[in-house]
């Protein structure tokens, strides 16, 4: 059946790709992994500072940024819940179009539900999200005033980094479900779009990871960066 394998070809696409990109790809020279490089080194120049309120202020933008994309998924979900008690002349709109495929009225309410699982598993990301910045804050603000030995730097700065790539990590995981939904959006119109839309997507988080002006401006950056650390090799996972 064409829906069921593009509802298979959906989860598989999400799933795989979140593996790989947050738990495999430790020797990905992808941006992902460039940005644990930078807020470890990030962390690193913030302990040799005594004043540290840049800091602290460019964590507080992130919040907001999340906090934004937080609300807006509580919005959407209020928006599908009106369109649960308008089902009926939703699937009457949708039937009168010529290109879209003719589906049940329980069919069509299981598209509907797939979109709330989808801003539910967002939402849940982006509130994660908030409270690990907020973590990542107070481990900043406890942080020791320098000067401090290498080694004991190092260390704090390894692990808030890590506190602070956990958080991206998370941020990152509520974006795609954006991503992801728009895919599944083009469900209602047929199965085969679906899948269409599925791998495009797929496509795009994978060039803006690994092909895109950005990677190669922070592919620069992070070598220059290990280069006056004398390192060498991409980055491991926190």
């Amino acid at each position: 059946m064409p829906d069921l394998a593009a509802f298979g070809l959906f989860l598989a696409a999400w799933c795989s790709y979140t593996l790989v990109m947050d738990h495999l790809a430790s020797g990905l020279w992808g941006v992902n992994q460039h940005l644990k490089l930078l807020r470890g080194e990030w962390m690193r120049r913030m302990l040799d500072r005594e004043n540290r309120i840049m800091d602290t202020a460019l964590v507080g933008h992130t919040i907001h940024s999340v906090t934004f994309f937080a609300s807006t998924s509580m919005l959407v979900l209020a928006g599908l819940v009106g369109l649960l008690g308008s089902v009926d002349a939703a699937h009457g709109m949708l039937s009168q179009l010529s290109f879209a495929s003719p589906v049940s009225r329980e069919f069509f309410e299981m598209k509907i539900l797939l979109l709330f699982g989808i801003f539910i598993f967002g939402f849940m990301k982006f509130t994660w999200a908030i409270r690990q910045y907020n973590y990542c804050c107070a481990m900043m603000g406890s942080a020791p005033m320098p000067p401090l030995t290498p080694a004991d730097r190092d260390a704090y700065a390894e692990e808030i980094g890590t506190v602070l790539s956990l958080a991206g990590a998370s941020f990152n995981g509520g974006l795609r479900a954006y991503y992801f939904a728009l895919a599944a959006l083009t469900w209602f119109i047929g199965p085969y779009l679906f899948m269409a839309a599925t791998l495009w997507v797929v496509m795009i988080l994978l060039r803006r990871q690994f092909v895109s002006r950005t990677f190669r401006a922070m592919h620069r950056h992070a070598e220059k960066l290990q280069d006056g650390d004398g390192k060498g090799g991409p980055p491991q996972d926190p």
